[in-house]
This record gives structure tokens, C-alpha cells and sequence, in this order.
């Protein structure tokens, strides 16, 4: 038996030092190495959306209606299956490995998209580009919220998670740019969009060689010289900035550490002791990912069925929706260190649930044209985005550290199962029947799960604004 394998005590204060560390141009660095997993989801995302129009002409790959629907579904499927793989394997292996592993899967299985010459490997190469981007959300928000110090870190978390809109407007812009018939044929315009995303994506991964294991991770698994070389090496870049770093003064954590924590006891403690935190991150993942998939995943197509756009005007639709998706953290991402985490979930989920059910009445009724739509969901984006990417915040908070990447794992499965692989086949066949009164239920629905979400928060949502994680959830290993 090796010695990472024998459990041993060992007292430390690496997450002290971590959470006094001022904000510096290490932790810019380290976020847009990071931060970027985001932005690939949203560039794949919008690119699909925009593109369905051309990938169902005979310049595309001839597919049906339902087959654009279903190769968003196998994309998601294929995200759930990657988050809860890579999910585990980041708790056990480490961050470092994992988020590099992850990018170059969604790399390679991206630029082989570009390569397809029907719906069958089309949907085939959907699905890794999904494994790639669904182990991702678990190793990058791990990561990056063992990195970040507690008093920005629901500033921070917030505007990483919306660096996806960054990805989303980059997408609008290209597919515009490449359907729009600028000196690039339409039969192979689609497949530069696709392959500008894997080249981006290994770029990326370079930058990524140089991000260090998180120092948190290193000293549950008993490697505390490790962890406390990178922090030493993090402290001393600070200083050469001429910021000064304040010397721990807590007691220091006592941790019994070992190689890995068994699957039972992570279920366990997610059923048991922290059931009331696993319905409320439930309850936030669905609600955000059942609505944020029927818009993107569908909103073209609902412009082409009942607004008659040609295929070239399509992805400016999608266009405000990210910008004013990016815009909300930024601008309110400060308020959830600020008035804290539980008013401002509550707020943002209740009102974005509110907004989006007074949309549905005007539309069914065709009381409401495409401009006015597209202005509404922009307002609602602007709040909901805040909302979505503090679900992601809240599991990574909410869960002992043994178990935080598996915890964002499993939480984002279920709620893409139910709201992502469930919403565009269920808005694919509404838009199929040509009734808006059909669409405006589903997004009816939407607006349920959103609300349900805020009342839940309200209810038993934690309050973790400024705290270090392990205040907030207990290490399994604590002494």
C-alpha cells in the first residue's frame, strides 16, 4: 500500500492563505485560462442555433426538423455523460488533469463536426463535443472557486459563467458573417464556423498547461509540500506586484486526508445530511437549464416558422440575447458579494420567471412581433443570466470539497436531463404543430420551474457571500 493511499492527519492553513491572497494579475491569468470553458459552450451553442436553418438545406446536411433538435439533445446527452465521468474523475485525479483532458476532447470532437457528411456522424461527433463540454463545467468551476479568494468570489464566479455569452455573441457574428454569402460558399461556410471553435479550443489549451493544481485539492489528498509550493509561488508573485499578503491567523484546518472518497459516501451525504442544499441545487439547475435550452436551442427555429426569416438573418436574432446575458452578471455580479447570495438567487430567478410569463400571452395571442419578442427576452435574459450562473456558484459552494466537482456533476446532469435533453425535444415538436399558443405553454412551464426555483432559494438557500468554502460546507475529512 502506498503512503497516498494510508489515511493520515495533517494540520494546514493552505485555504486561509488562499482566501487572504488580494486580487492580483495571477488570478486575471488563471481566469481566462479557465474562464474560457464557458465561452466555448456558448460559441457551440449559438453556432447549432444559428446554423439550423442551413444545416436543414441541401448547402448543409439535408436535416429534418427533428433531426436539428435531436443533435442538440445528443449534444447535451453526451454533456451529461462527460460531466458525471469527468465529474469523478476530477475529484479523484485532480483539477489539472481533468480540465485539460476535457478541452481537448471538445477540441478534437469539434473540429471532426466540421468533417461531417451526414446526420449520423453529425450527431456522433455532437455527442463527444457534449462529453468535452460537460466534463468542463465540473473541472473549471471546481477549480476556479478553490482559486479565487472568498470575498469576490460570487463576483468572479459570475462574470466566468458569463463569458458564455461572450462565446454566443462570437457565434452570432461568425454564422452571420459566413452565412451572409461574404466570399465564402454556403455548402462549406457551416463547416469554418465549426472548425474556428476546435482551433480556438486548442489554443486555449496551452494557456492551460501553465494553470497549477488547486492547492485545496493537493491537500486533501495529502500532498500539503505540493500545495504549499504553489501557494508559496502564488504569494511571491503578488509581492513582486507590490501588493501585500496579511499572514494567517486562524487555527489551522485539521484534515485526515486519503486517496479518494467512495462513491457511497458522497451519495450518502448528498441524500442525508445535505439533502435540503441537493433539492435547492435541483431546483436552481433546472429551472435555469429547461429555460435557457428552449430559447437558444429553438429561437430560430421559431423565427423561420412563424416570423418567415431567411436562413442569413437568423443568428443576429440570438445576437442581443447574449449581450445582454453577458451584461447582467457584469453588472450585477458585485451584489451577490455585497447583499449576499440568497436575496440576490431569489431575486434574479423570481423576476426572470415573472417576466417570461407575461411574454406568453401576447405571443400566443400574435399580439407581438419579432422585434418586440426579441426585446423581451433580452430584458429577461439581461436578469436570468445572473440567476443561471449562480446555480452553478451555489452547487460549488454548497458541497464538502471530497465531492465539489461530482456535486456540480451530478446537479448539472439532472437538470440537463430534465430541462436541457428535455426542453428542445419538447419545443421541437410545439414549433412542429405551428401553434404559438403551444410554444407560449412550454415557455409557460419555463416560467414555473424558474419561480418554483426562487421560492426554493428564499426557503432554505445558504448564505455563503465572503465566506471561505470550507465554513460554508464542512470538509467530509475534517478533524
Amino acid at each position: 500500500m502506498n503512503e497516498l493511499s494510508q489515511e493520515r492527519d495533517i494540520e494546514t492553513n493552505i485555504p486561509e492563505r488562499m482566501d487572504q491572497l488580494p486580487w492580483s494579475r495571477w488570478h486575471v491569468r488563471i481566469i481566462t485560462a479557465l474562464g474560457t470553458s464557458w465561452l466555448l459552450d456558448g460559441l457551440e451553442v449559438t453556432l447549432v442555433g444559428s446554423l439550423s436553418g442551413i444545416l436543414e438545406s441541401k448547402n448543409g446536411l439535408s436535416l429534418t426538423n427533428p433531426q436539428v433538435t435531436a443533435a442538440a439533445t445528443v449534444y447535451l446527452a453526451g454533456a451529461v455523460c462527460g460531466a458525471l465521468f469527468f465529474g469523478h474523475l476530477t475529484d479523484r485525479l485532480g483539477r489539472k488533469k481533468l480540465f485539460l483532458v476535457t478541452l481537448a476532447t471538445y477540441s478534437v470532437a469539434t473540429i471532426c463536426t466540421a468533417l461531417s457528411m451526414n446526420f449520423l456522424f453529425f450527431a456522433f461527433c455532437r455527442f463527444f463535443t457534449g462529453l468535452g463540454i460537460g466534463g468542463e463545467y465540473a473541472a473549471i468551476n471546481s477549480a476556479v472557486d478553490e482559486l479565487i479568494p472568498g470575498k469576490v468570489r460570487g463576483t468572479v464566479d459570475l462574470f466566468v459563467n458569463a463569458t458564455f455569452w461572450v462565446g454566443a455573441t462570437v457565434g452570432s457574428i461568425a454564422a452571420f458573417i459566413l452565412l451572409g454569402g461574404h466570399g465564402l460558399p454556403l455548402d462549406r461556410s457551416w463547416r469554418y464556423a465549426f472548425g474556428i471553435g476546435g482551433a480556438l479550443g486548442l489554443g486555449v489549451l496551452l494557456l492551460r498547461l501553465k494553470v497549477p493544481e488547486s492547492p485545496r485539492w493537493l491537500m486533501l489528498r495529502g500532498k500539503e509540500e505540493d500545495a504549499d509550493r504553489v501557494v508559496d509561488s502564488i504569494e511571491a508573485e503578488v509581492k513582486k506586484s507590490g501588493k501585500q499578503i496579511i499572514a494567517p491567523t486562524a487555527e489551522k484546518l485539521k484534515l485526515r486526508t486519503r486517496d479518494h472518497t467512495p462513491l457511497k459516501e458522497i451519495f450518502a451525504n448528498m441524500l442525508g445530511e445535505n439533502r435540503a442544499r441537493s433539492f435547492l441545487g435541483l431546483a436552481l439547475m433546472v429551472g435555469q437549464s429547461f429555460f435557457f435550452n428552449a430559447v437558444f436551442f429553438t429561437y430560430a427555429l421559431i423565427g423561420k416558422r412563424f416570423y418567415h426569416l431567411s436562413d442569413e438573418k437568423l443568428p443576429l436574432q440570438l445576437l442581443p440575447f447574449a449581450v445582454a446575458s453577458f451584461l447582467g452578471p457584469v453588472l450585477l455580479g458585485r451584489l451577490f458579494d455585497t447583499v449576499g447570495r440568497k436575496p440576490m438567487i431569489t431575486a434574479t430567478y423570481g423576476i426572470a420567471g415573472l417576466m417570461l410569463a407575461v411574454v406568453c400571452y401576447p405571443f400566443a395571442h400574435g399580439m407581438i412581433g419579432l422585434k418586440g419578442l426579441g426585446i423581451c427576452f433580452t430584458l429577461i435574459f439581461f436578469v436570468a443570466s445572473s440567476a443561471a450562473s449562480a446555480a452553478y456558484l451555489t452547487v460549488s459552494e454548497i458541497f464538502p470539497l471530497e465531492m465539489r466537482a461530482f456535486a456540480i456533476a451530478v446537479f448539472y446532469a439532472i437538470g440537463t436531463l430534465i430541462g436541457g435533453v428535455g426542453a428542445p425535444l419538447l419545443f421541437g415538436e410545439l414549433i412542429a404543430t405551428g401553434s404559438k399558443a403551444h410554444v407560449a405553454e412550454g415557455w409557460a412551464l419555463g416560467a414555473i420551474l424558474m419561480i418554483f426555483a426562487a421560492t426554493m432559494e428564499g426557503w432554505i438557500g445558504v448564505e455563503a457571500a465572503g465566506q471561505s468554502l470550507e465554513s460554508v460546507s464542512k470538509p467530509l475529512q475534517s478533524r
